[in-house]
């Protein structure tokens, strides 16, 4: 019975033994390598470049002031639209003490002149009255009495300019008064009422009441790389992607491309620019970012393979083409392509739509990830 029970052992033993080397051999062995075989399909093909940029209103103009003081009033805000000549803002005018003081002095100086003037006229004109003097010198007082009358309306517009900024009798030519110099949106309005502003001058800019544009005209401005600019020209077509308005794609024409290039991160930048065309139904803000595709060629309707597909070997660009199905061969076959849109390539010669052509090879372990993952 004991020699049974030994046997017994010394078999189960070796089915163990011989189990575990089955497993472990099992184990080791490398399956045979699957690649998933696609064969060509037809497609259009179009090469383009990507410009970013944003897109701003053609005519964009900075309204400043002839004269300097305080904003004493604002009539727009941002979003509103004005006409050309439009007010858009009054200023008052704080006057310099010097320049008021010396139009007061003139003033005061002219009352006095025509005082004596007139004084000098009415006995001079007594005197001419009895023919006592020549009709000369009655002339030349008269002349010398409307002199020192002008000078007097004179030296009061004067100190009133200074004062005020605007006459009476021309309030609607006045500097205090600022208008619209076009017709279209005021995109800012950066100052506030109570704010200081200087005027525009030789010297200096002047401070900006509001920012006003036509929203109707809108442009697209963008840079290209030096590796594409010479592949465009002007009047090509452009799709624009405006990423605050995700769902539709603006048509433009390309109409401007700088003939000098400025270095941005290591790389030279040329600028162009773009007509937009706008949708009736969708505002255009200034200022969207977008992207610009523009079309460098394309074809249509032409048999193409994915690119990750085709392979390089002296020179010559391949495909590893289905032989033999049940033996999963494959062999070598030498093509001839075409334009390349990045994802698929134009095969113009030495593929047919039945061919199976060798892609990328199946990892058996993401079906079954897949799975869990689904689980």
């Amino acid at each position: 019975m004991k020699k049974l029970f030994k046997i017994l052992g010394i078999i189960v033993v070796v089915a163990i033994f011989a189990g575990t080397l089955y497993f472990l051999y099992t184990k080791s062995k490398t399956p045979e390598d699957v690649f998933e075989n696609k064969s060509p399909f037809i497609a259009n093909v179009i090469k383009k470049t990507v410009a970013t940029g944003s897109v701003v209103p053609r005519q964009e103009i900075e309204i400043k002031p002839q004269i300097s003081g305080i904003i004493d009033e604002l009539f727009v805000e941002a979003g509103d639209f004005v006409s050309k000549e439009q007010v858009i803002a009054r200023i008052k005018i704080i006057p310099d003490m010097v320049t008021l003081n010396a139009a007061e002095s003139r003033l005061n100086r002219a009352k006095i002149n025509l005082e004596d003037a007139k004084i000098d006229f009415d006995r001079q004109q007594k005197l001419f009255d009895k023919e006592v003097i020549s009709y000369q010198d009655y002339k030349d007082s008269k002349v010398a009495y409307d002199s020192a009358k002008e000078e007097l309306t004179a030296a009061e517009n004067n100190l009133e300019l200074v004062k005020n900024g605007v006459l009476k009798k021309a309030q609607t030519a006045s500097n205090t008064l600022v208008r619209s110099t076009i017709d279209g949106m005021v995109l800012d309005v950066p100052v506030k009422v109570g704010n200081s502003v200087i005027q525009s001058n030789t010297f200096n800019d002047g401070t900006t009441i509001a920012m006003v544009a036509n929203m109707q005209d809108m442009i697209f401005e963008g840079k290209v790389d030096e590796t594409e600019v010479g592949k465009i020209e002007v009047g090509m077509p452009i799709e624009l992607e405006i990423g605050a308005i995700e769902k539709d794609k603006f048509a433009a024409t390309l109409e401007y491309i700088s003939p000098k290039g400025v270095e941005e991160n290591g790389a030279i930048q040329f600028e162009i620019k773009a007509d937009v065309q706008q949708k009736g139904d969708r505002f255009i803000r200034a200022g969207y970012s977008a992207n610009a595709n523009i079309v460098l060629d394309r074809k249509d309707s032409v048999m193409v393979i994915p690119e990750g597909m085709l392979k390089f070997e002296n020179d010559s660009a391949y495909v590893e083409v289905l032989k033999n199905v049940e033996e999963n061969t494959y062999e070598k076959r030498k093509v001839q392509t075409g334009l390349s849109d990045g994802i698929n390539i134009e095969i113009v010669e030495g593929l047919s739509k039945d061919d199976k052509v060798k892609g990328d090879k199946i990892d058996p372990k993401k079906p079954k990830e897949q799975e869990k993952a689904q689980g």
